[in-house]
């Protein structure tokens, strides 16, 4: 079980309670009272944990994604791949820590791995850009994606970032083409792919390594066009609406399931991922386990034809046909799947 480093406010009432069990187990005390009370404690604890929880407003969930200790990729690889090779650089300008690339295998499978990393310590943390990845990261990704279909490997990406790097020296090498070309060549890569949202996901620094067969989600990430706080400073122009922004965007799991945007939610364990690292990384292996024996021996040209059907079936718009001869006049919208 995770160590709990960051406390979050909504959650003080399970903070509480895990005092006092806490306290009452140190006691050692045998008697058959104190054992009811434990259990009780520990009844009484989970009911707090699951109401909590299944009621989390998008700005706690922003927070939950945001957890210090919940796992990043490197735990997943840990912990969820039984081998892992690191592969570096872009062959063009450097190699980006915030984005990191290897092959791996997991039970009989052998796969090609792309994830974002945030860091666990500060100095980590500084050398990954918080997660924050360059264009030699997402160059990266696209050369060992192309690797991997070479080979007749499935592609996993991991999504945990809040955006692409913002930066000037970013910019000036491309970001925004490079995030373009990625989700180009991902949408007609000749192998499964898998991806993905384990914490944030942010803006095209998400959708750089977002486009596959299958996008899933964990139960308490966030995936949306821009972070709370970047769109509380277009919209009122101020990073304090950042919880209204949140509510706003409709970014949680139980949105984007409806929209269509993911297939699939992935449950974490109660009281948040970060709480139990094991078991939240089984549940990871179980659905990418699920997702490789539905994927793996699908033809290549069958692949690409329903990922592309998938893609253009998100969203919705309204078509407007103007009658002949009359400018402005118009009949009433015929609403049509995009």
């Amino acid at each position: 079980m995770a160590t709990i480093n960051q406390r979050l406010a909504f959650e003080r009432p399970i903070y509480e309670l895990e005092a006092r069990l806490q306290k009452l187990e140190a006691a050692g005390d045998d008697t058959h009272a104190s054992h009811e009370d434990i259990r009780r404690l520990k009844r009484e604890l989970s009911e707090t944990k699951k109401r909590i929880y299944s009621n989390l407003a998008p700005w706690e969930t922003v927070q939950v994604a945001r957890h210090t200790d919940r796992p990043m990729m490197t735990d997943y690889l840990d912990l969820v791949f039984d081998e892992f090779v690191e592969l570096h650089g872009d062959k063009f300008f450097g190699d980006d820590r915030a984005l990191r690339t290897g092959f791996a295998k997991i039970d009989q499978h052998k796969v090609m791995v792309v994830g974002h990393q945030k860091g666990k310590t500060t100095k980590e943390r500084i050398a990954c850009y918080h997660g924050c990845a360059h264009p030699e990261g997402y160059r990266k990704a696209l050369g060992k994606m192309k690797l991997a279909a070479k080979y007749g490997l499935p592609v996993i990406a991991f999504i945990d970032t809040p955006g692409a790097y913002p930066g000037i020296g970013a910019e000036e090498r491309g970001q925004a083409q490079v995030i373009a070309q990625n989700m180009f060549e991902m949408s007609r890569l000749p192998t499964p792919i898998i991806c993905v949202v384990i914490g944030e996901g942010g803006s095209g620094g998400a959708l750089g390594i977002g486009v596959g067969d299958r996008v899933a989600m964990l139960e308490h990430a966030y995936y949306s066009v821009i972070s709370p706080e970047g769109c509380a400073g277009i919209l009122w122009k101020s990073h304090t609406f950042a919880e209204q922004a949140a509510a706003a965007l409709k970014m949680t799991s139980k949105h984007l399931l409806g929209f269509g945007v993911v297939d699939d939610v992935i449950e974490e364990p109660l009281g948040g991922a970060h709480r139990d690292h094991h078991q939240m990384a089984a549940r990871m292996k179980m659905y990418l386990l699920k997702c490789l024996r539905e994927l793996v021996g699908t033809s290549p040209d069958q692949l690409v034809d329903k990922r592309y059907e998938k893609f253009r079936r998100m969203g919705v718009y309204f078509d407007r046909a103007f009658e002949a001869g009359q400018t402005g006049a118009e009949t009433a919208p015929a609403e049509s799947g995009v």
